[in-house]
């Protein structure tokens, strides 16, 4: 659900640098939450049509960015193209525009050299549930963010979801590894459950049907306030009952749920360290 908007941050320009899936997600979240189309100014190379619809600032030039300069730019390529990206945004940024980057890998201090020390910048690591308003996003500030710009930033990514920030910049790879990736375990989550169901007899449709609904279901319980997810489990398990059965399979300590995605988080928080020290 989206969350209200301080008039005074629907207000301001944002340029969007990049709507691919991500930043498109992003900015459908922004429009539902209340912000006019008028308010965006989007950079990207192979625009959609559904954008081109509903944008009217696409590929601005450099003279409208600078008659018209964001408060606030939105870098949203993948990362592979900041190298080439960025530098160029630099001639329209003032020391009062705030810079937020949803690029996995790129530390602050990538960012602040690709844009010159740039003072103010915040480094987020929003996940796609965002274009529904229902994200989760964690975010942390290079030290040349006002208290003002942190509230825009907190504002600007409550309008998409729930919302972290981090003590540490270290702390990115694993919330890469927990949310930013999350909805992908779940998805395949989906897949594996439609698939036991088959294996079990039932059609496709069927089984998809029961796994997809069972699985947004148990995500609204847990969703309640106070809802602790290991209570949910024990709640709905019977001693000596089919859910038993089958949890002492995913509980199992070497080769169980748990461990498998003590593995799984682990690979991805290596890759986004990977990223982080590759310069290439």
């Amino acid at each position: 659900m989206h969350k209200e908007l301080p008039e005074s941050l629907l207000q301001q320009r944002i340029l969007l640098v990049g709507a691919g899936k991500m930043g498109m997600a992003m900015l459908n979240g922004w429009r539902s939450a209340g912000f006019a189309s008028d308010r965006f100014m989007v950079k990207e190379p192979n625009p959609s049509e559904a954008l081109i619809v509903d944008i009217a600032a696409i590929n601005p030039s450099d003279e409208t960015l600078h008659e018209t300069p964001p408060d606030i730019v939105v870098l949203a390529v993948k990362p592979q193209f900041a190298k080439d990206v960025l530098p160029s945004l630099v001639p329209v940024l003032s020391p009062n525009t705030l810079v937020v980057s949803l690029l996995a890998g790129l530390s602050i201090s990538d960012l602040s050299d690709l844009l010159e020390a740039h003072p103010a910048i915040v480094r987020t690591m929003p996940n796609t549930p965002a274009a529904l308003g229902i994200g989760m996003t964690a975010l942390i500030a290079s030290k040349g963010v006002s208290e003002q710009q942190t509230e825009d930033a907190t504002h600007l990514m409550q309008a998409v979801g729930e919302t972290v920030w981090l003590n540490d910049e270290k702390q990115m790879d694993a919330v890469t590894a927990i949310s930013g990736s999350g909805p992908a375990y779940v998805f395949h989550m989906a897949e594996a459950l439609t698939g036991a169901g088959v294996s079990l007899g039932l059609a496709e449709p069927l089984a998809a049907k029961l796994a997809i609904q069972t699985i947004i279901g148990a995500s609204g319980m847990m969703a309640q306030d106070g809802a602790e997810p290991a209570q949910l489990r024990r709640d709905v398990t019977s001693p000596a009952g089919t859910t038993e059965a089958a949890l002492d399979i995913l509980t199992a300590e070497k080769v169980g749920l748990g461990s498998l995605m003590r593995q799984t988080t682990q690979a991805a928080a290596q890759r986004s360290r990977d990223l982080s020290s590759s310069k290439d």
